[in-house]
């Protein structure tokens, strides 16, 4: 759907390139907002810290009769009265594979939203790269960058994404294996049928799944009226009202729905879903996603958690 008073064309083979240079012109702005809101969250709230194998000290405890004496820190019982034993901290890096949508839709702004739903997107996306790669997991984006265990996961993102191919819908996953976490961004509107028949067989391999919806506010208030002109950003598909605001309600109900739908179909498969509309802070995304990732319930706030 275009902005009020603008179109949007879909993108053809011979403008690709155009296409591409725009994204990669994105990018760099993309990532500093990311690094600023990242900055914002607290470093090292993951959550998946705790004791077991490893070399960072995680805690004193007292020593309970029957464990070996060589574990005993007799540095630290000698303080006071009592035995203590030294315990470490688990260290075992996870694998979170990030991926955003960067087809035609994605590129709707209106005047009602503060950026584009790719230029959100992409901002969640590598700010969350950012705080991962902090805490230490491994960082991947599927068919366009392998895991990568580093502090610069994000500025590896940024670079693997400018130099992707433009591709629409969901991305291939047979390289993800069980037992990792992923993360898709993107504004999914598809039916929900559709994008279940994709999500289901993943969440049977064992993937722990993450949906972040991200919308534009006239996608959801539906502010048009008069004689309008709607054309699909992807197919070019036109559709004419005469009194756009006599379906309105119809609009809204059938948008509602399907957000609806999609939400109760991935939360039955034990995944997560967070809605985002980008007339909000892009911080509010990221905190709920990292939430979910931490295995903490995130708390509704007024940018529409699911």
């Amino acid at each position: 759907m275009a902005s009020i008073g603008q179109t949007v064309n879909p993108t053809s083979g011979s403008d690709a390139l155009s296409r591409a240079r725009q994204r990669a012109s994105l990018m760099p702005d993309c990532l500093v907002e990311a690094k600023r809101i990242a900055n914002t969250v607290i470093a090292g709230w993951h959550g998946r810290r705790k004791r077991g194998i490893g070399e960072n000290f995680w805690q004193f405890r007292p020593y309970a009769e029957g464990e070996s004496l060589s574990r005993i820190d007799w540095r630290r019982s000698a303080r006071d009265d009592h035995t203590y034993v030294r315990e470490r901290e688990w260290e075992a890096a996870h694998t979170i594979w990030l991926w955003c949508d960067m087809s035609p839709s994605m590129m709707y702004k209106s005047s009602y939203g503060s950026v584009s739903k790719e230029s959100r997107a992409l901002v969640v996306m590598l700010a969350l790269a950012e705080i991962l790669a902090r805490s230490g997991e491994r960082i991947g984006c599927p068919g366009i960058m392998e895991p990568v265990s580093t502090r610069n996961a994000a500025e590896r993102l940024a670079s693997a994404l400018m130099h992707a191919p433009l591709t629409g819908g969901l991305p291939e996953t047979g390289m993800i294996r069980g037992w990792s976490d992923l993360v898709l961004i993107g504004d999914f509107l598809d039916d929900a049928p559709v994008i279940m028949e994709r999500l289901g067989p993943l969440a049977r391999r064992g993937l722990h799944g993450h949906v972040v919806e991200i919308a534009d506010p006239a996608e959801e208030i539906f502010p048009y009226s008069g004689r309008t002109e709607f054309i699909d950003p992807e197919t070019g598909a036109k559709l004419i009202s005469g009194r756009a605001e006599h379906i309105r309600d119809t609009y809204r109900n059938a948008y509602l729905a399907r957000r609806d739908s999609l939400g109760q179909s991935l939360r039955h498969l034990g995944w997560t879903f967070t809605t985002h509309r980008t007339d909000h802070l892009a911080s509010e995304a990221l905190v709920a996603v990292h939430m979910y990732l931490s295995g903490m319930p995130a708390k509704a706030t007024h940018g529409g958690l699911l």
